[in-house]
């Protein structure tokens, strides 16, 4: 059971003070730590962090003028700025109580002391560390927040027979804490089915806090969602919380998690089972409170078959699934997302409202869309700039190296086998036999392609 004071370290010369402090304080805080020697400090420090750190003034090297405690004060601030400081002496020194709360100390206790004014000045210390806590997570919350602030639009916008089972769903399954996996091409709006499920949650005060999995390096991966202590590696120059400290009470949502090796699918799988982290540098476990929601344009369920992606972290992000459908598969949804881009972008850029005749909106749904939904607000938002025309037409739209639909695949027959061969084909085609960009563009890892290729003689 977690007591009123956490974790206590007392350092005096005098064993009968430690030892006196050790016996009252054992029953009101979580851990105490007694030393003798103040060159002991910056190891202690090291493998432990102190809520509150009891400081003697005074020395044996020094008796009375606190050089001693003002130096091991500055050391202990320089090692954890943070850190919360009660100075002790047994010189009741008006003067020198002011200069060391001027240096950083939280508060000045004398000699002997009473125990019930020692233990109020330590919870109150408790309180004000946990206080820069609170303050050191949500200034990096803000920051993460701050990157988010340009939305690309902050509604969603379809109603296609598909984004309205999309709609239904994300009302059912949205003030649950299930977690939710979201499919869906690059493009598709993946983040922002994410961020509907947390505006309609019963954690929509709290934060929302977004990781592009891919952008990760191996090297950062912990450090960036798990946190680390000052010191944890080269360039560890203060102590972080991971993004998953920061979305504490609120809204994690993992971003291309099928881009993971297999290693890190581990750690994370840890996390959640465990509902911990561990900064890095630190074995301290902290809880954490978070509603996952996870995207991926990757094959997840094949990469399983095929142990490209772990099946117990998959059983544990996929509660509820959400299949986003490319843009190609929403023709009707094309002329409401033109409005939206054209009213989004007229306004940001300060034009007249634009809108498109109906020969330039017949040339935007009859193409095929690869880059879906962000391909269509990017060509909107070009053309807005560079047009100077108040109705755009079809020319203020030039797609380099694709095409339409009327200008694409043609079946003879929409056998699934030989639809897929062709698509092959004309990928393996395109990019001149290499296979890895081939896979990319049909959403494959490059075993899956080379599977296919055999299978179909290819």
């Amino acid at each position: 059971m977690s007591k009123d004071i956490g974790k206590v370290l007392i350092v005096d010369d005098d064993e009968d003070v430690l030892l006196a402090a050790r016996l009252l304080l054992k029953k009101h805080a979580d851990l105490v730590h007694i030393e003798k020697s103040p060159d002991q400090i910056p190891t202690l420090l090291k493998n432990e962090e102190y809520d509150v750190i009891l400081l003697d003034m005074n020395f044996s090297e020094d008796m009375t003028s606190g050089k001693e405690g003002f130096y091991w004060l500055d050391e202990i601030l320089k090692i954890d700025p943070a850190a919360v400081v009660i100075l002790i002496t047994a010189y009741g020194d008006v003067d020198l109580a002011v200069k060391a709360i001027r240096e950083g100390a939280m508060d000045f206790v004398m000699k002997p002391w009473q125990n019930e004014k020692l233990l109020a000045t330590l919870s109150a210390a408790m309180r004000l560390r946990q206080s820069r806590a609170e303050v050191d997570t949500l200034k990096y919350r803000q920051k993460v927040l701050s990157d988010d602030l340009d939305q690309p639009f902050a509604t969603m916008v379809g109603n296609c027979g598909a984004m309205e089972k999309v709609f239904r769903t994300i009302s059912k399954v949205a003030e649950t804490d299930a977690n939710v996996l979201i499919l869906g091409e690059n493009g598709t709006g993946k983040e922002l089915v994410a961020r509907e499920l947390h505006r309609q949650s019963l954690r929509n005060n709290e934060v929302f806090i977004s990781v592009d999995m891919g952008a990760l390096s191996e090297t950062l991966f912990e450090s960036e969602l798990f946190g680390h202590s000052k010191g944890a590696y080269t360039g560890a120059r203060e102590d972080r919380p991971g993004r998953f400290e920061m979305a504490e009470k609120g809204t994690i949502f993992l971003d291309e998690i099928g881009n993971l090796p297999l290693p890190l699918q581990a750690k994370i799988l840890t996390v959640l089972q465990n509902r911990r982290v561990t900064r890095l540098g630190t074995s301290r476990p902290i809880d954490i409170d978070v509603r996952l929601v996870c995207a991926t344009n990757m094959p997840i369920h094949e990469m399983v078959a095929n142990k490209e992606f772990r099946q117990d972290l998959l059983y544990r992000i996929n509660t509820v699934e959400i299949h986003l459908p490319p843009l190609r598969e929403r023709q009707e949804d094309i002329p409401l997302l033109v409005d939206h881009f054209l009213k989004q972008y007229s306004q940001k850029y300060r034009k007249p409202q634009k809108r498109v005749n109906s020969a330039t909106l017949k040339k935007l749904q009859t193409y095929n869309w690869p880059g879906n939904i962000r391909e269509l607000q990017h060509a909107i938002e070009r053309a807005v700039i560079l047009s100077e025309n108040q109705t755009l037409q079809p020319q203020d739209f030039f797609f380099s190296g694709s095409v339409s639909r009327e200008e694409g695949l043609i079946f003879d027959n929409y056998n699934l086998e030989e639809v897929e061969k062709l698509v092959i084909r004309k990928a393996i085609s395109k990019h001149a036999g290499n296979v890895s960009r081939a896979a990319r563009e049909l959403g494959l890892t490059r075993a899956s392609l080379y599977r296919r290729l055999e299978k179909y003689g290819l």
